[in-house]
């Protein structure tokens, strides 16, 4: 397959701008997240970033080389040992998409954690994502699409008012939802792993509606996949 006049321009930015990380033997900048890496750290995940944004540039249609290059290169850094690179971009591409929704981003080592509060999902004692919901939703596929070597980890909780066996069956049943959802964005349901775990693990306190409102969630933890 020949890549063009195009294509060849992008490999060749791309060659070099790693070339040069790998031979500086010293700190460098991840273009995405903007944190520092070590040459050391980010050897293995250099080279299969090359060889991955190649394999992007010469499956991508010509209109999307760019980013097939840098996608491709994600890939090929997590192959060739940079997991946690790999998750970088992931997150910061979560970041951006995920803007302004209600939607927090954070990360726990490899994981990257989508906490999303009722006030944006359900109503009260209701399974039903809300419009603003699915639109959020719509984004973390998007991302979730173009990454596919993570598992989403959908998990539902609730606050302790009520029984703990109805919390219980009402935190399934909206993971489920979200899961869902995701499914009819397009995520494969092989990626999915859907629980409900009630009022178990509130992240504040049950004794005000305020701590309440933060318990009553659901959490997508993104996982690199083994």
């Amino acid at each position: 397959m020949c890549l063009g006049h195009s294509g060849k321009w992008v490999r060749n930015i791309v060659f070099a701008s790693l070339t040069a990380m790998a031979a500086s033997g010293c700190s460098t900048t991840n273009p995405y997240t903007g944190e520092e890496q070590t040459a050391k750290a980010t050897g293995g995940a250099l080279i299969g970033a090359l060889a991955g944004a190649a394999i992007g540039v010469a499956s991508s249609s010509k209109s999307d080389r760019g980013k097939g290059a840098l996608i491709g290169a994600a890939s090929g850094a997590a192959l060739g040992g940079g997991i946690g690179y790999y998750m970088d971009v992931q997150e910061a591409e979560l970041r951006k998409q995920l803007q302004s929704t209600g939607i927090s981003v954070t990360r726990d080592g490899d994981n990257i954690i989508l906490n999303m509060p009722n006030s944006i999902t359900f109503g009260v004692d209701q399974t039903d994502l809300s419009v603003r919901a699915k639109r959020a939703l719509y984004n973390v596929a998007l991302v979730a699409k173009e990454y596919n070597k993570t598992m989403l980890n959908v998990y539902g909780f609730t606050d302790s008012t009520g029984s703990a066996s109805y919390n219980l069956r009402l935190s399934q049943v909206r993971a489920s939802e979200v899961s869902n959802q995701l499914m009819r964005d397009g995520v494969k349901s092989n990626r999915l792993v859907t629980k409900g775990m009630g009022e178990a693990h509130p992240i504040a306190t049950n004794s005000s509606e305020q701590g309440r409102s933060q318990n009553r969630r659901v959490e997508i933890v993104l996982s690199p996949l083994s």
